[in-house]
């Protein structure tokens, strides 16, 4: 393999773990933002 090739294979693992963890994240807290959201029309009908 060139020095490019390897590179270039480098950056599309570091890329694609990055995606792969970024995805788990968002993922892990998407629950929580509707719970959130939620929890904010609740608290806007009862105010009023």
């Amino acid at each position: 393999m060139t020095d490019e090739a390897k590179a270039l294979t480098k950056r599309t693992a570091v890329s694609a773990l990055v995606v792969l963890l970024v995805l788990m994240v968002f993922r892990a807290l998407v629950p929580w933002v509707l719970v959130a959201l939620i929890g904010w029309w609740v608290w806007k009908a009862v105010s009023k």
